[in-house]
Parts: C-alpha cells; sequence; structure tokens
C-alpha cells in the first residue's frame, strides 16, 4: 500500500499458517489504522518490521508501529548515520520530523527472517543510500527491492551516502542474477520482473555509467 507524502509502497508479508507477519518500510505517514485494518482482517500479527533504506518516506512510520506491535526494527548498519538526521531529512520536505525508535537488529547482507516456512535473505545493495537493502524469497519467487530497483529505472544517487556506480554494481551483481521470473515489489510505483528489467530497463544497459 502506497503510504505518505512521497507515497512510498509498504508491503505486508503474512503466512497463512502462524498468522505472523512482517512489515517492510512503513513510511513516514504511514496510515496506521489501514494497517490494523489488514492486519485484523487476516488475523496477523507483526513479528518485525523491516526498512530497506533510512530515507524518511520509508521509515518514518516505524516508531509508531513499534510501539503498536512492539515487534523489533531492523535496518541496515551503514545507515545509521542517515537515520540520525530524520530532522534535516523533514526540513527538506517541509514537514514535521516523524518519531524515532531504536533500531533493534542490524539487517546485514546474508541474514535471514522466517515467515512460516518460508525464509527472507536480505540482500545488501548500497548505492541509493549505503545501507540499502532488498529482500529476496525464493519460495513465492519475490523481491521487496526498496529504492534500489524500480520499473524502468533505478533509484536516485544524488542524495546523501548516494552513489551512482555502487547501486549498478548492486543491481547487475546481486538483483539481475536472481531467477528472471521474480516478481518485484519497488520501493515506489508500479511492480515489475527480474526478466523484465534485464531486458528493457535503459539504466542496465552495457556501458551505462551514472
Amino acid at each position: 500500500m502506497a503510504v505518505g507524502l512521497l507515497q512510498c509502497n509498504c508491503t505486508i508479508l503474512g503466512d497463512e499458517t502462524t498468522r505472523e507477519a512482517i512489515v517492510v518500510d512503513p513510511g513516514d505517514g504511514a496510515d496506521l489504522a489501514r494497517l490494523q485494518d489488514v492486519l485484523a482482517r487476516h488475523g496477523l500479527s507483526v513479528k518485525a518490521i523491516v526498512i530497506t533504506h533510512a530515507h524518511i518516506d520509508h521509515i518514518g512510520g516505524a516508531a509508531k508501529l513499534k510501539a503498536l506491535t512492539g515487534a523489533p526494527v531492523y535496518m541496515n548498519a551503514a545507515d545509521h548515520d542517515l537515520y540520525q538526521h530524520l530532522d534535516m531529512q523533514a526540513a527538506w520536505l517541509n514537514m514535521a520530523p516523524p518519531e524515532r525508535t531504536d533500531i533493534d537488529s542490524d539487517a546485514r547482507d546474508g541474514g535471514s527472517l522466517r515467515l512460516g516456512e518460508a525464509e527472507l535473505h536480505l540482500l545488501h545493495t548500497p548505492g541509493h543510500t549505503q545501507g540499502s537493502v532488498c529482500l529476496f524469497c525464493p519460495a513465492e519467487h519475490l523481491l521487496i527491492a526498496g529504492d534500489t530497483l524500480f520499473r524502468d529505472s533505478i533509484g536516485r544517487t544524488d542524495l546523501p551516502g548516494g552513489d551512482g556506480r555502487m547501486i549498478l554494481e548492486s543491481i547487475h551483481t546481486r538483483l539481475l542474477t536472481l531467477p528472471e521470473e521474480t516478481e518485484v515489489i519497488c520501493g515506489h510505483g508500479a511492480g515489475t520482473t527480474i526478466g523484465r528489467e534485464k531486458e528493457r530497463n535503459p539504466f542496465l544497459r552495457p556501458g551505462v555509467r551514472l
């Protein structure tokens, strides 16, 4: 569901057997009543909150969701400094700074979270920010890409922590190696597949430099 001023895609993953859920990127202005409605409708309890990167539009609602559910927050440690400057990010958007919360666990590369029988693999994909991560679920052929990869585009690299060479390397070595049928939930806008982006994304053609 798209939430907040910049319409970040917040994703709820739920297991039909355990009724546990993982919420990814509860962005600024996340509609907690709407989130609660989805969770209640499916009888889900939140076991983890995962942040793909520390931009305000992806992490701004984490404190409120953690207070509501008691679930731990996962974020890659390389984005710690960026998270310390949420007030500056809020000023750029002319909005009030959101509540902050402690980060409970490092979403480090190679780590994983279980949801029922499914395993979600954490992939460190720096470039949009230094601590950007994606979540890959092989059993569901699903990738939650944050702002690393978009339909026909890639994440911007002109904000603090961005690196054009690094994001292209991350995408080519960590994401385009996944099965082509992998469904991609992007951080904003429409979804896509790995195969589609390999074929059509103009930023991923040989020789492209940022």
